[in-house]
């Protein structure tokens, strides 16, 4: 799953493909482990069941956070809709790499995962901040940034960032060791979107895949 450059009217990261909301009925306040994983990639798995009886299935949401209130993040979404996600003390946050809540800030984009509560709130047991999946090319190689292109060669500046970033180089482990990485390469790059200069931190970049 791979996120294109938005259009004109926002220009930033387009995130409308994120994943579908699903409607449920259970209220029960959850770990992550019922509902799937937490690391980077799964935000972009297919639902999984839920390993906990009182739950048929997850909710999703995604947007742009407009304001916090309290552990309550208010979202817009990419279509019109409004969320209003419940931390809990059982919340898992993803923003580059595992967090807490007071990194989340208003304007940053989201995943969340986790339950539908009576209160229409939906309870979030991951949430994934600025989550960017992008198959892009190489196009320039600084010390500190790649310089990448995707879609219709939008360009994008990737941040390395010290003592967080890796590559993979065809499937292998993953390195902290970059410089096999070169110009003309096809990449995936998994990061996290900087609203403020609309350029993306590097979680990890694939080449060779």
């Amino acid at each position: 799953m791979s996120h294109d450059h938005e259009s004109a009217g926002r220009g930033r990261l387009d995130r409308r493909r994120f994943l579908t909301t699903a409607a449920l009925g259970g209220a029960t306040i959850v770990g992550a482990t019922a509902l799937g994983g937490i690391d980077a990639d799964a935000a972009f798995a297919a639902p999984m069941p839920s390993l906990d009886p009182a739950i048929s299935k997850s909710a999703f949401a995604e947007g742009r956070i407009t304001a916090i209130n309290g552990s309550v993040l208010e979202v817009a979404g990419s279509y019109g809709d409004q969320h209003l996600i419940q931390l809990t003390n059982a919340t898992s946050v993803w923003k580059l790499r595992p967090t807490t809540a007071e990194e989340i800030k208003v304007g940053d984009g989201l995943y969340a995962r986790g339950v539908d509560m009576p209160d229409g709130t939906i309870a979030a047991d991951a949430v994934w901040v600025n989550i960017v999946n992008l198959f892009c090319t190489v196009q320039g190689i600084a010390k500190d940034r790649l310089h990448l292109t995707h879609g219709n060669n939008h360009a994008v500046v990737g941040r390395i960032v010290a003592e967080t970033t890796t590559a993979s180089y065809l499937g292998g482990a993953l390195t902290s060791d970059l410089s096999r990485v070169r110009i003309g390469q096809s990449a995936q790059v998994l990061g996290a979107w900087r609203p403020d200069d609309d350029t993306v931190d590097i979680a990890r970049v694939t080449v060779g895949h």
